[in-house]
């Protein structure tokens, strides 16, 4: 392993010494009755002093735990960096977590307080407290200042008795990220102070983060990926966030806070992918014609090749008439984006590249806090998810697969968590007896040290013939096409693929009112022959590169989309395969009996 020098070993000293290096420049941006309002670092330490003397009237100490009920917002940053100040440990949970995993949450760690993103939400959380005794108190942060349970009575309170920050021993707790759970229940996942602030300290190393960066934050906080790699690595850097107005306002948002640098997951690049193909559609094929030109000439170029004149010129007519248009949309700044959470199809990479916004990819898990390996501005390779960061060291065990360069990728180093709470056997499992961090997913290392990601461990399964499918790759070519949503592969034990599709609706209605079809109703609209037709071929055409055996043969059209309040998704978004399954299990087992029907009647 790398010997690494952290310019950070706990996330106290990040913000004390953030706010001592940049107290006038601006940390958070907040729109509010149409207008961005900037706080400053100076401002926002202060804030920051007061929770944490207020929560020490409370009795908030060392070892304690807070926990927060919210979407991202100032004040979750505000209570999650008072909270380490007193030596205690933050919960992050989301709002659209079920009602049930907020108790089940608050009981297991045994939070002393909660802080809620509404008055509703913690009317809900009092409502719980008979049930968990360690709860004393639950604020909410959007309730008056006359409310004695507000944020900002709070705040006022900590103003009288100042209780200056305690820096942490490296090694102490900061937070309980408790996992999605789409199996069973949640796990707490246990991260140290060193554990964060050395992944800031990695990423600040290879990525050159200025106090003249901004971002625009929409990934939750409660998620390891958008706490980490955002909010601590932006602070360290002395950068600003805007806090998005939420998902649907991204791309207005972006116009409007002109992020320098962008932290996502694939799903908003497959968003910008069809956004951009959809209005180019709509353009005269002249220019049509030149966006594809520019696209691949500007593609041939990243690649190291030579252009021709011909290219040259065609491509520099394509950033000047349409490119350039492009790229303002998303505020006409950006340096770069950084991609996580899953894996981002090399298609979309390609072309998001070509339009000048260079996309780095990374990987980890939340037991990696979360940043294990990424693509930098030194080193950079599309389809990989890149080299270890510094300090980590990424091992395959190719017993875990039984083949020659393929198997479970093993992480080791100062990211790794300290395990999961008050689960002793869970821990054991997922720890090598040297230390290794077992992640269950599939990949390789290049010569060079790039990793690639194969698949998933636990979502691998065996067709009828003994054949191993990875569906996440089959989903995210499915997801190319603009007229599909969400994707869910399926087939394990069975003779061939099959796949539950959700259509992305504004794009199937448009095209419905072409044929003459009425869109008004989604439910009767994904029954129309034409359009399980217009399906089929979108499928087929994506499925251009899978081997025989990965074909999707069939498939459930639904008009129901994939969400948290169903229960088919996890808090942050990934599918939760089971439940699909079992929502969809008659019309699947209706399409394999139409099949052996057939094969049958053929002899």
């Amino acid at each position: 392993m790398a010997a690494f020098e952290p310019r950070y070993k706990d996330l106290v000293s990040i913000l004390l010494d953030s706010v001592s290096r940049h107290p006038s420049r601006p940390l958070f941006g907040v729109k509010k009755d149409g207008q961005w309002s900037w706080q400053t670092y100076a401002d926002f330490g202060g804030q920051v002093d007061r929770c944490r003397s207020a929560l020490a009237q409370l009795g908030v100490g060392k070892g304690d735990r807070v926990a927060v009920i919210s979407n991202n917002r100032v004040e979750w940053a505000i209570a999650a960096y008072a909270t380490y100040g007193l030596l205690a440990a933050f919960v992050p949970m989301y709002e659209a977590q079920q009602e049930k995993e907020w108790k089940y949450i608050l009981d297991d760690c045994g939070a002393k307080a909660v802080f809620c993103a509404t008055k509703a939400i913690a009317e809900k959380v009092g409502a719980m407290k008979p049930d968990l005794p360690a709860l004393q108190h639950v604020v909410a942060f959007d309730a008056p200042q006359a409310d004695a349970g507000s944020f900002a009575a709070l705040l006022e309170q900590g103003g009288s008795s100042p209780h200056p920050a305690q820096v942490p021993d490296p090694s102490l707790i900061a937070g309980y990220i408790y996992t999605s759970g789409t199996t069973g229940q949640p796990k707490g996942v246990l991260l140290s102070h060193s554990n964060l602030a050395m992944n800031v300290s990695a990423a600040l190393t290879v990525f050159p983060l200025t106090s003249d960066d901004r971002s625009l934050s929409f990934l939750p906080w409660a998620h390891s990926f958008g706490q980490t790699a955002e909010l601590h690595t932006m602070i360290g850097a002395g950068a600003a966030m805007a806090i998005c107005e939420g998902i649907p306002k991204i791309i207005d948002n972006l116009a409007e806070v002109h992020p320098t640098v962008l932290m996502s997951v694939p799903n908003i690049f497959n968003k910008i992918y069809d956004a951009v193909n959809k209005q180019m559609a709509g353009k005269p094929g002249v220019i049509q014609k030149l966006f594809r030109a520019g696209l691949a000439a500007q593609t041939k170029a990243n690649a190291g090749e030579k252009l021709g004149m011909g290219e040259g010129l065609r491509l520099w007519l394509a950033k000047k008439l349409i490119f350039r248009k492009i790229v303002e949309k998303f505020g006409g700044r950006m340096r770069y984006a950084v991609s996580g959470g899953a894996a981002l199809s090399r298609d979309v990479a390609r072309f998001v590249d070509a339009l000048g916004i260079t996309v780095f990819e990374g990987y980890g898990l939340t037991e990696t806090s979360p940043v294990a390996t990424t693509n930098t501005p030194n080193a950079r390779r599309i389809g990989s998810v890149g080299q270890a960061i510094p300090g980590v060291t990424i091992k395959i065990d190719l017993e875990a697969s039984g083949e020659k360069d393929e198997g479970e990728i093993v992480i080791y180093g100062h990211n790794v968590m300290q395990g999961y709470y008050h689960l002793p056997e869970e821990t054991q499992k997922v720890f090598t007896e040297d230390g290794g961090f077992r992640t269950g997913d599939l990949g390789r290392l290049d010569a060079d040290g790039f990793l690639y990601i194969t698949g998933r461990i636990k979502e691998l399964y065996k067709l009828e013939n003994g054949k191993y499918v990875a569906p996440v790759a089959l989903e995210s070519k499915l997801l190319l096409s603009p007229f599909i949503a969400q994707a869910m592969v399926y087939g394990a034990n069975r003779k061939f693929n099959v796949a539950v599709i959700v259509p992305d609706f504004q794009t199937l209605k448009e095209w419905a009112a072409t044929e003459g079809l009425d869109a008004s109703d989604p439910a009767k609209l994904v029954r129309d022959e034409k359009v399980k037709a217009k399906l089929r071929a979108e499928i087929e055409a994506q499925s251009q590169g899978f081997k025989g055996f990965e074909g999707i043969r069939d498939f459930v059209l639904s008009s129901e989309e994939f969400a948290v309040t169903n229960d088919l998704l996890t808090p942050k978004l990934s599918m939760k395969r089971r439940n699909i399954v079992q929502r969809y299990q008659p019309e699947i087992d209706a399409l394999y009996a139409v099949a052996e029907g057939a094969q049958a009647a053929t002899g």
